[in-house]
């Protein structure tokens, strides 16, 4: 399959999620605080190549591509690349930089499910939801244990699995799978003629 098939499966798997994600938004009022970045500092976040494959793809189609994985060489930061704090300061306020282009991981998280051991729905969300909005959280995950729909995570990773198996089942921190699926990218395109319309990429 070529790049900009998985690219397109990849956007469309995107969009039915962001679709599901605002309907259990507008059905539960559950939402992030604005201005808030403070999960994208978690150092600790992995997520799959495949899953950042359009950001990549975007980035070479601008010629920004080869720029970029030198810059993902040459940090020695955990914190998402492409997330961008506010200040020094304060690293908790800030905005990702291609937001359109955002993970799976980034678009789950606050609004999607995990089931715990005994099967049970758990919305997945951080802390500051949780003490920030108590009542409207509690009323969510009431809603879920009756059966309002809300995304599963394993659920959109096997679908992305499906996409590609080898970029979508290997999780790995996130600098490290941003710079594997601008690799995928270049390395894809060596041989190969440019997407029609594009002179000059990378």
């Amino acid at each position: 399959m070529s790049i900009e098939s998985k690219v397109k499966q990849v956007e469309y798997l995107f969009e039915r999620l962001d679709a599901e994600i605002s309907k259990f938004q507008n059905q539960t009022n559950l939402n992030c605080i604005a201005g808030c970045g403070k999960c994208c500092t978690t150092p600790s976040i992995d997520a799959s190549p495949l899953e950042f494959l359009p950001w990549a793809f975007h980035l070479f189609l601008n010629g920004e591509a080869e720029k970029t994985i030198i810059e993902l060489k040459n940090t020695t930061k955990s914190i998402c690349h492409i997330y961008q704090p506010l200040s020094l300061l304060n690293s908790n306020s800030g905005r990702c930089n291609n937001y359109q282009y955002r993970g799976l991981i980034c678009r789950l998280f606050g609004y999607a499910a995990n089931r715990d051991k005994y099967g049970q729905l758990r919305l997945a969300t951080c802390t500051i939801i949780k003490e920030n909005q108590t009542d409207i959280y509690k009323n969510a995950e009431e809603a879920i244990g009756k059966g309002l729909y809300v995304p599963i995570f394993t659920d959109y990773y096997m679908q992305l699995n499906q996409i590609d198996f080898h970029l979508g089942n290997t999780i790995l921190p996130i600098n490290r799978a941003l710079k594997i699926a601008i690799e995928e990218v270049l390395n894809y395109y060596i041989y190969r003629p440019l997407p029609n319309g594009f002179k000059n990429a990378s």
